[in-house]
């Protein structure tokens, strides 16, 4: 079996003590493929290197909503040669957070628009992070003339809501929420999302999955989750394993085989 954790946070400060032993546990768990994912342009360069480092490892890179006031001049052009780079897969994340609004939510906007374009120039799929949000981000894909590929990561929303992203050829990945008792929604969008569209992460450092809910998360655990989504939809985990391996692949543009990739 091998799993693929769409969306992580290996390059955080939280690993910085044992991030060499947080990658051999994933590795361990047969998690053999990541995406390390960034939230500006430090961090986006720090996946990048982890990326360049790590067999298994991939980067995004990109400007989130929190650090979008801070988007220097010329972010764009920055962005422009990270995204050049061939472990760089996509661009992310990016979208909307009106639960923090931590920067403008006109500024928001804005910088996710100019990604967005950007990403559709390139050819590049995107990550989008939404956090009480959903209304204002279908409104927005609604508006566009022409959207790029990309992943819904770690779905918050309803089954309705997730019907309306797939709709729009979006991809649905689920974190580690999906585990939690108190969660009815998450799982039942989860039991409807096509099988062609789903996809698991953990968003690690944060959102630990059950049984592992109150630690530091990490990519390993995203084996939870998996077996979660496995659950909901009545399928073998080692199935769905590699149906949420192979939407990953297609989605990011990655070979399913990779030399150097595979486990001993």
């Amino acid at each position: 079996m091998r799993i693929f954790d769409t969306h992580c946070h290996l390059d955080d400060a939280k690993f910085d003590e044992d991030r060499e032993d947080a990658y051999r546990r994933m590795r361990e768990a047969r998690v053999t493929r990541c995406v390390c994912v960034g939230s500006d342009l430090d961090s986006s360069r720090r996946c990048m290197a982890l990326a360049e480092t790590h067999p298994g490892v991939y980067a995004a890179a990109g400007v989130h909503p929190h650090e979008a006031k801070d988007a220097p001049p010329d972010y764009l052009d920055r962005l422009t040669e990270m995204l050049a780079h061939p472990r760089v897969k996509a661009l992310g994340e990016i979208g909307l957070d009106y639960y923090y609004d931590l920067s403008p939510r006109d500024v928001q906007m804005r910088v996710m628009g100019e990604q967005v374009d950007l990403a559709v120039k390139l050819g590049k799929p995107v990550i989008f992070h939404i956090r009480d949000a959903h209304g204002d981000m279908v409104d927005f894909f609604r508006s566009r003339k022409q959207l790029p590929e990309g992943i819904i990561h770690c779905f918050s929303g309803s089954p309705e809501i997730a019907r309306e992203y797939v709709k729009m050829g979006f991809y649905i990945s689920f974190a580690g929420p999906l585990t939690f008792k108190k969660a009815p929604h998450l799982q039942a969008a989860a039991r409807e999302v096509p099988l062609d569209r789903l996809l698991v992460e953990t968003d690690s450092p944060y959102l630990a999955p059950e049984p592992m809910r109150g630690r530091r998360n990490e990519p390993a655990n995203v084996q939870y989750t998996l077996r979660k989504l496995a659950e909901l939809r009545e399928i073998p985990e080692e199935d769905m394993a590699e149906i949420t391996w192979n939407n990953a692949c297609v989605l990011y543009g990655i070979p399913l085989e990779q030399p150097g990739e595979n486990l001993a």
